[in-house]
């Protein structure tokens, strides 16, 4: 007869080809016509919210690989909370407004941009942002991330712009939003403001001048001078070009200053200079004067109210005290421009300076920059420079390399410039205190993000909330037309409000007529005017993005506020993080999240960040295309994403596949081996099952406690780690390749065998639901290869999360199992010295000896004898009283996980079985079947 047919083959048509490219779109589609997210909703509704709200990325374009991983960290705990029983939403969206799009569609216009209407510009960013909406989406669901894509949250929307509008009503009412005259970041190339979280930091070379300030007020009663002494008070700067706005020149109150005479080494002419004692020696010897005389040192306070001439344009200006100067760097006197910087503006406002901003939003100086005026401040630099070198005002200038902000888009250098600007305000109301305190209240993972964003919230200046663009939300703020006077109250931006809920945002700059979007019988408070004009600002788009708190939480009947979780890359803490915790607490009182999770950037294996002129760049379509989404997933899994995240498409490839496979093939082999096993009929007690059995299933349920306290700790690269060495160890390499044996050789309904599929059986329903939220399209295809399931439902994504039985985390038996497994290591090393000696080929062709000095060890080996031979899978195992002979035996090896065990190893001299092709004393003891061992005689004569 053939003992083949009496073989218990594993029979599936589970694929050990993937063919992934192919399923994963299937599977896709399969989704959406069965409507699996509303299914999900409808099974999980009137349970406890779980509600990651989604910050929205910018449609400009493809999408990276970066990008893609954070939907799809994202989608993993959205599954594993609906897993767990929790009715867990995900509504994405967009960050449709904004200078990115506007930025793009100005391009494409090219020469006819500054003749292009402004509602005509809105209408193509509208299309524009619209259009890759379209396209971003399907490379997310791509990716199989699952929400309800058919209705996400787009700023650009009518009942959006409402709900930002709500906030900054509320903002307005509670006094926080004012206009003010003050110098931010603008860009003159984008020709706009700039928040702090559009700036990015980078080295520049630039100027380092020393300029001497003509002194007008007579100061031979501070320092022993001469009457025909040329004094001077020294300034530093590496701007040249704030030259012109300078109104005042700083000094701090305590340090010594001291005036000293000198040489002046371009003109040769005897010059005074007034400056901090401690700077005097190493910025004359850098600037190459040798020989000097200290004329007398004071305090900087009786400094204060001395006036000097300044250098070029026909002013008197005052010298004036700041505590906020330095001396590590420069000459302690600092040049101030109050419409160029923070601390100047600061100055010049408490000593009633003018806010002079002599520069356009090109960056071209108007007619208050003298003798400059008219030049870009780029070409003004050098020039500036010439004419002091020229009068003689200059004492030393050089370059010098220094960090520098630039705007986020463009990658230009950026300014400070004074201009009328929206603002809110951080210390009204404790805005600043009340922030600080509820961060506190909120998890942050990683734990440093605390200190980060508190350091951030702590420093930072009042926001500027207004942008000299058109792609975005106006502020609704008028100007009385006949004297100027600005109308912002909560009633006015209700009602701006309930015209943008019906017509949208682009009927402000489609109607002409004010009125319209004003109370009925608005006057001006100070005039009486009737007539108005509306603001031409946008708000910034961080102001807009920040409220979706309201426009999304707050508002979708699905979700739920204060969101349990924002999940973005770690530049948010300056951006959607900092600037929706700023007005949902201004407005609400509270922050806007429960716990903030941020990831590290994506970059090359080489760290370089990834940008398609450097062809490092991986976007999503192409990594589905060269990967499958499947492959993507399981690589993000595998990320510690808390920090700066390399990829490179040879590792994806080649550490990800081999991955992939060890757990597909894992599931094959359940599968196979389940062909006939049917639960009501087969399962065998807990009670009853092999020990060998009972060890798997203690694994398995150590493994749902360790993953399921990675994904509540957020350690999803441990979810990796845990399923693929569960499925390459426990599994494959222990478990499932000492169990063929018994699977295949046994008779079918044998308890041995039927114990075995029992334990494969729970194995496999409760992995596939550990890889569920991970390998969304595998545990989908395994699902449906389930013949029988222990949850009647049509997806796994609809099945809940595994519940080991009570019986199955044994202590006892973990313990002794370390040690049972401790000896197995040993006895494959002795095992492996035979197979390098090409004394044996397999485990199968030794005879092995087991003893051990330490008592307990000893009492083991002969305890679970039958349980060592099946898992070592030798052709004969013994456990003498005695120490083996090294005579007797091949090899003889002392163990490394247990000392005293000794491990005596030679090749067997039994008859090899043709049924199951083990070598065993049994063979050929059976005259009608003289060539099956004892155990196979059995399982064929059973079946004939």
């Amino acid at each position: 007869m053939s003992y083949k047919d009496t073989i218990n083959l594993p029979d599936t048509d589970f694929s050990m080809r993937a063919g992934l490219s192919e399923l994963e779109p299937r599977m896709q589609q399969k989704w959406d016509e069965m409507d699996l997210y509303q299914k999900i909703r409808d099974a999980r509704e009137g349970r406890a919210k779980y509600i990651l709200h989604d910050g929205p990325p910018y449609p400009t374009g493809d999408l990276h690989i970066g990008t893609g991983l954070n939907k799809i960290l994202k989608d993993f705990l959205v599954r594993f909370a609906t897993m767990r029983g929790y009715d867990a939403p995900y509504v994405p969206g967009w960050d449709c407004h904004g200078l990115p799009i506007e930025l793009q569609i100005l391009q494409e216009l090219g020469d006819e941009r500054e003749d292009t209407a402004r509602r005509e510009i809105r209408r193509m960013c509208r299309e524009h942002a619209l259009n890759f909406v379209g396209i971003q989406k399907e490379q997310f669901r791509s990716l199989g991330v699952m929400g309800d894509w058919d209705n996400p949250y787009l700023t650009l929307n009518e009942q959006y712009e409402a709900g930002i509008l709500e906030v900054f009503e509320k903002m307005v009412e509670r006094g926080y939003v004012y206009r003010d005259l003050k110098p931010i970041h603008w860009c003159y190339h984008c020709r706009t403001a700039l928040a702090e979280a559009e700036l990015e930091y980078s080295d520049i070379v630039g100027p380092s001048i020393f300029v001497n300030f003509p002194m007008e007020s007579d100061v031979s009663d501070l320092f022993d001078v001469n009457a025909d002494d040329d004094v001077n008070v020294l300034i530093w700067t590496t701007t040249p070009w704030t030259l012109p706005a300078n109104l005042a020149v700083a000094v701090h109150p305590k340090p010594s200053y001291t005036a000293v005479r000198y040489e002046h080494p371009n003109t040769g002419q005897s010059t005074v200079s007034i400056m901090a004692d401690v700077a005097v020696d190493p910025v004359l010897r850098n600037a190459g004067v040798e020989d000097y005389e200290r004329l007398g040192k004071v305090k900087g306070t009786e400094l204060e109210g001395l006036t000097y001439r300044h250098p070029f344009i026909d002013r008197s200006c005052p010298v004036l005290l700041a505590h906020y100067v330095t001396l590590s760097e420069g000459t302690g006197c600092v040049h101030t421009a109050p419409g160029h910087g923070a601390e100047d503006y600061q100055t010049g406002l408490e000593n009633e300076l003018e806010i002079l901003s002599p520069v356009g939003e090109r960056g071209y100086f108007s007619d208050r920059a003298g003798m400059f005026a008219g030049q870009h401040i780029e070409e003004a630099d050098d020039n500036i420079i010439n004419h002091l070198v020229e009068e003689g005002y200059m004492l030393d200038h050089s370059k010098e390399t220094h960090s520098y902000p630039h705007c986020w888009r463009c990658h230009s250098p950026v300014i400070f410039r004074a201009t009328d600007q929206w603002f809110v305000r951080m210390e009204h109301n404790e805005l600043r205190k009340t922030a600080l305190e509820a961060i506190k209240d909120v998890d942050w993972v990683p734990n440093w993000g605390e200190q980060r964003i508190s350091n951030m919230v702590e420093e930072r200046p009042d926001w500027c909330i207004s942008r000299q663009r058109s792609w975005g939300l106006p502020i609704p703020a008028f100007y009385c037309e006949d004297c100027g006077n600005v109308l912002l109250t909560a009633e006015t931006v209700a009602s701006v409000r309930e015209v943008f809920a019906e017509e949208g945002s682009d009927s402000w700059f489609e109607d002409n007529d004010a009125s319209k979007f004003l109370p009925e019988g608005t006057t001006c408070e100070e005039c009486g005017g009737t007539s108005w004009e509306k603001e031409t600002d946008i708000f910034d788009v961080w102001f807009e993005s920040g409220s979706s708190h309201n426009s999304v939480c707050r508002k979708h009947p699905d979700l739920d506020f204060p969101a349990d979780m924002y999940l973005e890359g770690t530049d948010q803490y300056r951006g959607w993080f900092q600037l929706s915790l700023l007005p949902s607490v201004a407005a609400w009182d509270s922050a806007p999240f429960k716990t903030v999770l941020t990831h590290g950037f994506v970059v090359d294996e080489e760290g370089k960040k990834m940008s398609k002129s450097l062809g490092n760049f991986i976007g999503v379509e192409d990594g589905v295309d060269e990967f499958t989404a499947e492959i993507l997933r399981l690589w993000t899994s595998s990320v510690d994403f808390r920090d700066q995240i390399s990829v490179s498409t040879d590792y994806i490839q080649k550490n990800m596949s081999d991955a992939y496979r060890r757990v597909r093939n894992t599931f094959r082999f359940m599968l196979g081996n389940l062909s006939d096993y049917d639960p009501a009929k087969h399962a065998v007690d807990y009670s009853d099952m092999t020990d060998f059995d009972r060890w798997a299933l203690d694994e398995t349920a150590r493994l749902v406690d360790q993953v399921t306290k990675a994904f509540e700790d957020y350690q999803l690269h441990r979810v990796y780690t845990l399923i693929h060495n569960f499925c390459a160890v426990q599994m494959s390499s222990i478990y499932l390749d000492a169990l063929k044996d018994r699977l295949y050789c046994s008779g079918p309904d044998w308890t041995e065998r039927r114990s075995a599929q029992t334990v494969l059986h729970r194995i496999l329903l409760t992995l596939v639901r550990l890889i569920a939220p991970i390998l969304v399209h595998t545990a989908e295809e395994v699902w449906s290869h389930i013949e029988h399931k222990d949850e009647d439902v049509e997806s796994i994504h609809l099945a809940h999360w595994p519940e080991p039985g009570d019986e199955w985390l044994n202590d006892e038996l973990h313990e002794r199992w370390e040690k049972i497994i401790g000896v197995r290591e040993d006895v494959m090393r002795a095992i492996e010295s035979l197979r390098d000696r090409k004394v044996v080929s397999k485990s199968m062709e030794a005879v092995v000896s087991l003893w051990a000095e330490d008592e307990s060890l000893q009492k083991l080996l002969r305890d679970d004898k039958d349980t060592l031979t099946e898992l070592l899978m030798v052709s004969e195992l013994t456990i003498p009283d005695e120490r083996p002979s090294e005579e007797d035996f091949e090899e003889t090896y002392s163990g490394e996980t247990h000392p005293s065990l000794v491990v005596a190893a030679s090749p067997s001299d039994h008859e090899k079985c043709a049924r199951c092709w083990n070598l065993l004393p049994t063979v050929g003891q059976n005259a009608d079947h003289d060539d099956l061992c004892e155990r196979c005689v059995t399982a064929v004569e059973e079946q004939q």
